[in-house]
Parts: structure tokens; sequence; C-alpha cells
């Protein structure tokens, strides 16, 4: 036990009760969920960051955007706008927050992708300007009730599953691990590669006391692109690096990175890092320390959205940028079992897929 835990049980113990009396609110239907014509897919978790949702939202668009009209809808964490937004060539990452202009700057073409701090108010809105829209992902809203989903996909990590964390701030949970009993289907990220079938009926086994009875577990594994240049003019990339990044956890990052080049230094910024001037005079030092090396600037594609903003471009202009691509993977069973679920909820709404 941690010598501070005492201190903090209470404050634990207030959160929890707090987050059950909530759920059982709606429940029990005195906080009001509103059900949407259009099916919406839920994608979320019952801890506060890190387990992967981005590249979960990506891989559901990369194997449904060719077969339905999507929809994405995001809070926007940490945007600096307010409101409904939807996406466009005009906006900016600061208007739509990182994560919904990543996944813009990736699939805006096929899919709509929209910012609004409440969900209920923001699917009617899209509806309105995109009516052709026939599946919506809700991002990071396990915990948004005021949305009834139609598939709820609960994530949790290979390195940290839910069923061995604790309440916030003892732990990391923003609710009780009973809350996974609305997930329809469990994902665990970030799985190494080459994971026992023992080992993933043991997770299994696990999660499922917590789930309703049959709600299937998934197991995903991370895959690592090749970096893609992100600053202006004709740079190589060499052996040596310096990693940049602002995300709940970059072990994983580290390790297939560390795995691929020499690493020279490491900035690690706190999960949704705004970048300041201040943060690049840090980068350009130790260039400059490191210059007879040739290094590059490696980072995660949800920095880079933040780093090749207009302002910051006089840096690039020196500095080589690279970002590390990187996508969540199942095993094609499991995927398609995944893509059944979907259609079959689909199905029962009424709605037709375009296959």
């Amino acid at each position: 036990m941690r010598f501070y835990e005492p201190i903090l049980y209470p404050f634990a113990v207030l959160y929890s009760l707090a987050t059950k009396w909530r759920n059982h609110l709606f429940d029990i239907g005195s906080k009001k969920s509103t059900s949407f014509l259009v099916p919406v897919i839920v994608v979320g978790n019952l801890s506060v960051g890190g387990t992967g949702k981005t590249p979960a939202v990506e891989f559901l668009l990369r194997h449904l955007k060719s077969i339905f009209s999507l929809a994405v809808v995001s809070r926007g964490y940490k945007r600096k706008s307010s409101g409904f937004l939807l996406a466009s060539d005009a906006t900016h990452p600061w208007e739509l927050g990182d994560e919904p202009f990543q996944l813009y700057q990736k699939f805006g073409a096929d899919v709509t992708i929209a910012v609004g701090e409440s969900r209920a108010l923001a699917i009617p809105q899209v509806l309105a300007e995109r009516p052709q829209t026939n599946l919506f992902i809700l991002d990071d809203a396990f915990q948004h009730r005021y949305v009834q989903g139609d598939l709820y996909l609960l994530l949790t990590t290979y390195q940290k599953p839910f069923f061995t964390d604790r309440i916030l701030p003892l732990g990391t949970l923003r609710e009780d691990p009973k809350g996974a009993k609305r997930a329809d289907a469990v994902i665990v990220t970030k799985c190494p590669k080459g994971i026992e079938e023992e080992e993933k009926r043991e997770y299994a086994e696990k999660i499922n006391r917590y789930t309703r009875s049959g709600v299937p577990v998934f197991f995903a594994s991370i895959r690592y692109g090749d970096p893609i240049q992100i600053s202006e003019g004709d740079h190589s990339l060499g052996g040596s690096v310096i990693v940049v990044s602002g995300i709940a956890s970059n072990t994983s990052l580290l390790e297939e990175v560390r795995r691929r080049f020499v690493v020279l230094e490491v900035l690690d910024y706190s999960d949704h890092h705004q970048y300041r001037h201040s943060d690049l005079d840090v980068i350009s030092k130790l260039f400059l320390k490191h210059k007879e090396k040739f290094p590059v600037l490696l980072t995660t594609e949800k920095d880079a959205v933040k780093l090749k903003v207009p302002e910051f471009l006089p840096f690039w202009t020196e500095i080589p940028i690279f970002a590390l691509p990187m996508e969540m993977c199942l095993a094609e069973e499991d995927l398609q079992m995944l893509l059944e679920m979907i259609l079959e909820k689909v199905k029962i709404k009424g709605y037709q897929s375009g296959v």
C-alpha cells in the first residue's frame, strides 16, 4: 500500500458512490437516454485514458467506410472551441481537438467528423447537414449515457486491464468495474505479439466476471508503419531520433522506436499536450546538442497534427519531423465476428449497408 492511499480512500469511496448513483438513475429511467433511428456504436473505456480509443475508431472506419455512410462524433477533448462543429478543410486542430482533427485528416474525404459536448444534440445536427448518414460512431462515450447506443465496445489494455485497476483517485477507473455490464464486446488492446491462447482464456474469464453472459472478448495488437515525413524539404530518415510525444502512455511507442533507431533524447509530455513556442525552443536546443549525429524528430500522428500548425512552420525548415503511424489489428476470425455484430445491429434498426 502506498503511504498516501488512506488519505485518498474516502475520496475514492465518494467518487464510486456518485458514479454508481448516476448509473442507477439512468438504469431506472430517472435520467433519460435518447435513442435514435440511425444506429449508434459507442467506443469507450472504464479508465481515464491510454486504452487506444483513437486507433480503435480508425480501425472501425477502415473496415466500415466502404459499407456505410459514417459519422464520428467526439467531445473534442481540450479543444478551444465550444458547441457543435462539423470538421472541414477550414477547421484547425485547436477547434476540433487533436484526435478528431487526426481522424479528419485521415478519413475526412469519406467520413463525417463532428465534435460537440452533447452527443444527443450533435447527432441531429449531423443528420440535418449530412442526411445520408446511416451509422454513427461515438468516440470516448462509454460514460456518456444521454445517448442510447446500439452496440457498446469497451476497451481495456493488456498491460493494465480494468479488473486490476481501482477507482479514482486510487487508480484510473472512471467508474466501478461493474460498468462493464453495459458492454456488448470487450477489446483488450496493446496485446504483445504471440500471446498464448491459455493467457487469452484467463483474461477473458476475468473480464467476463463483470460482463453479461456471452459477451465476446477480442485481443488486439498494435502495428506500426513506416515513418511519414511531416516537415517540408528533402529529408532522409537516418538511424538517430529524438522522440517527442504527448500521449497517455509512450511505453509501446518507445519500445518500437528503440527497436528501429538509436534514441538520443525523449521528451514525454502529458496527454493532449498543447505545444508552445517554449517547447519548440527545447527541441531546437536538443537538435543543436546532437547535430553531428544528424537526428530527426520522431513523434506520433496525434502530436504531429499540433506540431505542424502554421505558427510552428519556421522551426521545421531546419528540423526534420517524422510521424510514426500505428493501427489496431485483430485476428481475421475476431474481425469477422465483430463486423457481423455490427451488421446485425444495423439490420435490427432497419438500415441497409452498402453491400
